[in-house]
Order: C-alpha cells, then sequence, then structure tokens
C-alpha cells in the first residue's frame, strides 16, 4: 500500500480568504482548507480538512470508505442521529471532536441557530487522523505526513512558519518539520489551537498528540 503524500514546506491559511462552497449534497456550504492528493475530488482524495457552515436543518453527504471527524467551533451546536440508530450524538462542546463512519446516513438538527464546524476526512485504510487540543507550547512531532493547525482562541507563532496566525486562521506543516507552536503572550485569556496529525495508517500512533 503506498503511502498519502506529504504537502512540502508550511503554509499559513485564513477561513474568511477562502470561498466557500456548496456540499457534496447541496445542503450546506464547506471552506476547503487542505486536500490530498492536491488535485483530488470529494470521490478520491486520501484526506480532506475544511470548515462546513450548518445554517438549516438536513442530511450529511455521504462518504463510503471514510472516516469522518467533527468538532463544533462556533454556535451552539448541533445534534447528529445515524439513521441505523448506531448514534445520537450533540455536538455541543467547542473544540471536542466527534467520530464517525462516512458511509452512515446522518441527519443534522441546529440545536439553536447556526454553526460553524472543523471536519476531518480520512481513507479508511490510507490515512489516520488525530485530533489535539493544544493551550501551550507544542512541538512538532517527528513522523512522516501533515500537521494542520486551527485557530479557536488567541494568536499562535509557529516557528516552521516563520510568522503568527489567530483565530479563524492556521497552517498546514510537515511532520517533522521540528518546528514549535506557541501561544502569543497575552492575546486570548484561554488560548486553544486545534492539531490535526495525519499519517499514512501503517505509520500512525499516538506519540506527539496533544491532549
Amino acid at each position: 500500500m503506498s503511502a498519502p503524500g506529504q504537502l512540502h514546506g508550511a503554509r499559513a491559511f485564513a477561513l474568511d480568504a477562502i470561498a466557500p462552497m456548496r456540499w457534496k449534497n447541496g445542503g450546506g456550504t464547506t471552506r476547503e482548507i487542505a486536500v490530498w492528493p492536491p488535485s483530488a475530488g470529494m470521490d478520491d482524495f486520501d484526506w480532506r480538512i475544511s470548515v462546513a457552515d450548518i445554517a438549516a436543518d438536513g442530511p450529511f453527504s455521504a462518504f463510503p470508505g471514510v472516516d469522518r471527524q467533527i468538532v463544533l467551533l462556533e454556535g451552539t451546536g448541533v445534534r447528529l442521529r445515524a439513521r441505523d440508530a448506531s448514534f445520537d450524538h450533540r455536538l455541543d462542546t467547542v473544540g471536542a471532536p466527534f467520530a464517525f463512519a462516512g458511509d452512515v446516513a446522518v441527519d443534522a438538527t441546529l440545536l439553536d441557530g447556526p454553526t460553524r464546524d472543523f471536519n476531518v476526512m480520512t481513507r479508511r485504510g490510507r490515512c489516520d487522523a488525530r485530533i489535539g487540543r493544544v493551550s501551550g507550547a507544542w512541538r512538532v512531532p517527528p513522523q512522516r505526513g501533515t500537521v494542520v493547525l486551527l485557530s479557536i482562541a488567541g494568536d499562535w507563532h509557529c516557528d516552521a512558519l516563520g510568522s503568527s496566525f489567530g483565530a479563524r486562521a492556521g497552517a498546514i506543516v510537515p511532520l517533522g518539520s521540528g518546528g514549535v507552536l506557541t501561544p502569543v503572550t497575552g492575546s486570548a485569556t484561554h488560548p486553544c489551537c486545534l492539531a490535526v496529525m495525519l499519517a499514512p495508517a501503517i505509520d500512525t500512533d499516538t506519540h506527539g498528540t496533544p491532549s
């Protein structure tokens, strides 16, 4: 099995600068932060990182063979119910990931108004993703793969990037770059940054994952 590729070089992104696209099923909008391979579409990616805006109740798009994780970023939350009754989950805690299979038909019901949610999708058997929350200095682990960073609160300095980013922004950094992520003093009372580590399925372990 060939390993998913690794993006070369660190780069920054800002969510407001990414054009929104309609969901696969047309029921919402998404802003694609990164995808591998770079030219991949919705049916042939190894991994895909995005942020979705949900403004109305409705079904999630189906992604057979894909493992999904979703994290509430803004809003009161959303109730996720599997049609096969395998789960009924209230996504109502900012920064807390929920994992489910993309094969499962899921209906989303807003709890109290629109939400913005962070989405991580990986092709099963090819790539694994681990999501952690960073609140202090954190060194990028020496693994193969890529780490995607997104600030929920506060400004963050990223050595590998050579600059800082704030809330609703982040960076994409190759694992093994040796860079350190550090909260900028005074930028937030409770700084928080999501760190998604993407690695080939045969390589992923828990070493270096922030908690």
